[in-house]
């Protein structure tokens, strides 16, 4: 979905997808190709306020860029982790970056000028997904992401499911094993205490296996040993579950896996269709697959929430104007 022509005419979206250690930042055309991706370090260490200043000067820079290439920036899209407020605009809550109640929208609309949307990181990685790139034209879409936890975006005809406080997608936290791990949320047993990456390299360990990543148990498994193997299937039957709990209350079309986890490929995707499709009784078995999109999915999605929050203000401008005509 990327394009190296910087110099190409037309509108874009200034897009960021903010992470504890870093930021993927992109400028991309209202048809989603990137005309333009950049890197940047967060450095969370630094306090949540040097944060949000090196968020608005990465935005400000690319903005700036843009309109040095003959582009033209009409809006911007910024992806968080944590809990975000989508309606207000705020960052509520994030461990990873520090922040609390933060007005990052009204402070970029403030720096830039421009419309600003402001999402969550998942959610907006599952609209990409849904959209543009595995769950492209199946209407009914859960994208879950599988790293250091596990999250969830459901996407319905494109548009993906905030909640009524922002939480929605949580899916780490759905019990899986009632007499598991404690989970960083208080409670033993959460799915992400299983299946999440760092738990699977954190449960090989624990058993005696050699340090490393969830990659690597997924390699030391498929090459036949058997420690690996019983974590790696213990993994597989937890995410099975939640992701059978997740059909029964969504109901969706297709599956997408992103995240690390998802890189291992058929290792995770043979075995998990298989598990998943012994949990099926009379709900409908969802395509299962890997996403698509990459590291690419939070910049491109945070870009089409914003050009989702232009299109409804200029809609809601024509409205306005034409009830004017009327009177």
């Amino acid at each position: 979905m990327t394009s190296g022509d910087a110099g190409a005419t037309g509108q874009v979206v200034v897009a960021l997808d903010v992470g504890g250690t870093g930021m993927k930042c992109a400028l991309v055309r209202p048809d989603g190709v990137a005309v333009r991706t950049e890197r940047h370090p967060t450095q969370a260490a630094r306090g949540p306020a040097a944060v949000v200043d090196t968020i608005l000067d990465v935005a400000a820079g690319l903005a700036d860029k843009a309109r040095a290439d003959g582009l033209t920036p009409i809006a911007v899209g910024i992806a968080v982790p944590g809990v975000v407020d989508e309606a207000r605009g705020v960052a509520v809550w994030s461990a990873n970056v520090g922040f609390r109640d933060v007005p990052l929208r009204e402070l970029a609309v403030t720096r830039l000028g421009l419309p600003t949307a402001l999402g969550h990181d998942v959610r907006v990685g599952g609209l990409a997904e849904a959209r543009l790139g595995a769950g492209r034209g199946t209407g009914h879409v859960l994208f879950v992401a599988i790293g250091t936890g596990i999250a969830a975006a459901h996407v319905v005809d494109g548009s993906a499911s905030v909640g009524a406080h922002g939480a929605a997608g949580e899916i780490g936290h759905i019990l899986v094993r009632p007499d598991g791990p404690r989970c960083g949320c208080g409670r033993p047993g959460c799915l992400e205490t299983i299946a999440s990456a760092a738990a699977i390299g954190r449960r090989y360990a624990e058993l005696g296996g050699a340090p490393g990543t969830a990659a690597d148990v997924a390699e030391r498994a498929a090459a036949g040993e058997q420690l690996a193997g019983q974590v790696w299937q213990e993994a597989v039957e937890a995410l099975a579950d939640g992701l059978a709990t997740g059909q029964a209350l969504f109901d969706v079309a297709t599956i997408v896996l992103g995240g690390g986890l998802a890189q291992a490929g058929d290792r995770l995707l043979v075995p998990l269709r298989v598990a998943l499709h012994e949990r099926m009784t009379f709900h409908r078995e969802p395509r299962l697959v890997a996403a698509a999109l990459g590291d690419e999915a939070g910049c491109l999605g945070a870009a089409l929430l914003a050009l989702d929050a232009v299109r409804v203000r200029d809609q809601d401008a024509v409205r306005v104007r034409d009830n004017q005509e009327e009177r």
